[in-house]
């Protein structure tokens, strides 16, 4: 195995968006760095039930209002059909 190939394995002060710290070891900054987070589990939507913020948001609706509802069975779509060559 080559030396000296590998990056600097240190420890740094991880700080979440509530403020708590955390000492982790990683290849990023310098030993003693403090790196702040924008986005964690604690306040993005991924962790914190984002399906239901996305519908609150409306986000669902727009985009059925942009693409349609191609997100519902395809025995609904028959449906729709039929109908529309009835009338």
């Amino acid at each position: 195995m080559k030396a000296d190939i590998h990056p600097d394995y240190h420890e740094i002060t991880l700080v979440q968006t509530d403020g708590s710290e955390h000492k982790i070891r990683t290849t990023w900054g310098k030993p003693g760095d403090t790196m702040r987070l924008d986005i964690d589990p604690l306040s993005h939507p991924a962790w914190q039930g984002g399906t239901q913020k996305v519908l609150e948001r409306g986000q669902l609706s727009k985009f059925e209002k942009r693409f349609g509802s191609f997100l519902t069975s395809g025995d609904a779509k028959e449906e729709d059909k039929g109908k529309a060559g009835k009338a």
